[in-house]
């Protein structure tokens, strides 16, 4: 892991925690989604990047920017980040966040890469079929990759399930090379 995602998950984490313990957490998701949005326009970027404007003015800029959207906890969280020239990483940091809150409230997004799209039927079976075995109540996103010539590959978090045939060809011709 990256040390730029190493910080972003310990800021996350931070904010979670703070989130948690006041019953928070949708809000704070509005409020890092909205940061991460600020951060991640390209004039905003600019100016995080540019060496010429102080850390201080950049914080202002950003705490002017969302005025009335952020709580004192959601502005001591910017001025941390400031201070510590990391307000590249808040678009990292809300990601960071929801995964933390659909890990705590037992939820995970999958996506499913397949051949050909899946229908209704096949992404219910999928989506229980995951939820039994991860205990998860399953988002599924489905993208198509034809490449694939048929099957599918799941990922889950860490968990990647490759059952597609180009998978499956590839393992054969690695058996046949040893």
């Amino acid at each position: 892991m990256s040390e730029i995602a190493k910080a972003a998950r310990a800021y996350a984490r931070a904010a979670f925690e703070v989130a948690e313990a006041k019953g928070q957490q949708a809000k704070w998701s509005e409020m890092l989604a909205f940061l991460a949005a600020v951060a991640a326009d390209a004039d905003m970027g600019r100016m995080i990047a540019s060496p010429s404007i102080s850390r201080d003015k950049l914080v202002e800029l950003v705490l002017n920017v969302a005025q009335g959207r952020l709580s004192a906890e959601g502005e001591n969280l910017v001025r941390l980040l400031g201070e510590n020239a990391r307000l590249d990483i808040l678009p990292l940091v809300a990601v960071e966040f929801e995964e933390l809150r659909r890990a705590r409230e037992g939820r995970m997004d999958v996506r499913v890469v397949s051949a050909k799209p899946l229908s209704a039927d096949e992404q219910s079976k999928l989506v229980d079929a995951l939820g039994k075995r991860l205990g998860k109540v399953i988002t599924l996103a489905n993208e198509i990759d034809e490449s694939l010539i048929g099957g599918a590959i799941v990922y889950a978090g860490d968990l990647v399930i490759d059952g597609s045939m180009r998978g499956r060809l590839q393992g054969l011709a690695n058996a046949v090379v040893r």
